[in-house]
């Protein structure tokens, strides 16, 4: 079987054309999580005027020469203060309070002493003291958020102040996630035949995908049965963006969904890959879905949905990117086991602001160890033309907690 180079099939995904442009309003409070389907920008400076930062009084800075400066009162947060400061005068301002006009700097509490309506300056400030400039948080015009961002407390926050009441988000993807094999027994169902295996994988996915930012749905499980396969298969596509399907894309006997694809009327973008793990994956699309699918093994089906399905979600979802990829250097010597793209668990170690790779309790086997990416786990690159890699050598690897 002819095999596309791992570039050239993420090329060929990044030309698939998906609707991006669903969307939908939801209050602040409900947008947690979700993804911004708008530039969130500023209307005014912030703040909007010279404000105090600390609690002490509103003096002219060369006053502070003098031996008493005349206190007019008190200005409270969130008083409109109009008094005007005149030599010789300052007014008690606290943190947060704008700052009367006049005046030039805030001295605070502690660097003063009252006496008889007066205070006396016992340690100096600089000019401008405690004073937060117009427009020192952002400017009118600013874009603070930028569209294809994930919603998070800080986003929330920055939202609130600008009395954003509803915000618009991208409409989530919907991910329908089909088990196929005769070998796989769902989560609870009860079995005496040692020869079957649990269903991990329409679970793991479903998270995944969750995580992603999409809706994800289990469609279920399905035994080697092709007339069966082809029904979940039809019923599945009609309620999702994106079916995604583990097992029978091999060559064996009982992989049926690869014949069963095309019978769907949905065109083949390609099959198989040189990768490891996860060469047989095949993506195809039909009008304006895509069905994804992917290896029986619980690894192999993981990485190649982390590779091939979340670029989809987060184009659907007006993001740039479905997760970072950082450079990092080899703490160890690894061995490559193939001459295909590899995409090995990892550990990923930040040092002196430089990341390090090690395998310290990765388990060296077939593509089914999906406990190998617990424990914050990475995902490290290593392209078809290299060899076994020297201690030392930077990689590129894809972090898993950005998804």
């Amino acid at each position: 079987m002819s095999l596309l180079s791992y570039e050239t099939s993420q090329n060929m995904l990044s030309l698939l054309k998906v609707n991006s442009s669903k969307t939908q309003n939801l209050p602040l409070s409900a947008s947690l999580g979700r993804i911004l389907a708008e530039d969130i920008v500023a209307k005014y400076n912030d703040p909007q005027f010279p404000t105090a930062s600390m609690d002490g009084y509103a003096i002219k800075y060369a006053d502070q020469d003098l031996e008493g400066i005349t206190i007019l009162g008190d200005n409270p947060a969130g008083k409109n203060e109009t008094r005007v400061v005149n030599k010789g005068e300052c007014i008690k301002t606290f943190t947060g309070s704008k700052m009367p006009e006049g005046a030039d700097t805030l001295i605070q509490i502690e660097n003063v002493s009252v006496n008889e309506g007066k205070i006396s300056i016992d340690e100096r400030v600089a000019l401008n003291s405690s004073v937060r400039p117009v427009g020192e948080g952002y400017k009118a015009g600013d874009v603070l958020i930028k569209k294809g961002t994930k919603i998070g407390f800080a986003e929330i926050g920055v939202m609130a102040a600008l009395n954003k009441v509803m915000v618009k988000v991208a409409l989530k993807p919907r991910v329908g996630v089909i088990s196929t094999g005769s070998e796989i027994l769902d989560l609870g169902e009860e079995s005496d035949n040692p020869a079957q295996i649990r269903s991990s994988n329409n679970y793991t996915l479903t998270a995944l995908f969750e995580q992603a930012g999409a809706e994800s749905l289990q469609l279920g499980t399905v035994g080697d049965d092709k007339d069966k396969i082809m029904q979940i298969f039809q019923d599945g596509l009609e309620g999702v963006d994106i079916l995604v399907s583990t097992g029978g894309v091999s060559v064996g006997d009982y992989d049926f969904v690869k014949d069963i694809v095309p019978r769907l009327g949905a065109e083949v973008v390609f099959k198989g890959v040189a990768i490891k793990p996860g060469r047989h994956i095949l993506v195809a699309q039909k009008e304006n879905k895509f069905i994804i699918a992917l290896p029986g093994f619980a690894y192999s089906s993981t990485v190649t949905a982390i590779l091939y399905a979340l670029p989809l979600v987060a184009k659907m979802l007006g993001r740039k990117e479905p997760y970072k990829i950082v450079e990092a250097k080899l703490a160890q010597a690894f061995k490559k086991r193939s001459k295909n793209t590899e995409f090995t668990a990892c550990n990923l170690v930040l040092e002196d602001g430089e990341y390090f790779v090690n395998f310290k309790g990765k388990k060296v086997g077939s593509s089914a160890i999906l406990t190998n990416m617990l424990n914050e786990s990475a995902l490290m690159i290593t392209g078809e033309e290299d060899d076994d890699l020297e201690e030392g050598t930077y990689v590129n690897v894809i972090l898993l907690e950005s998804i």
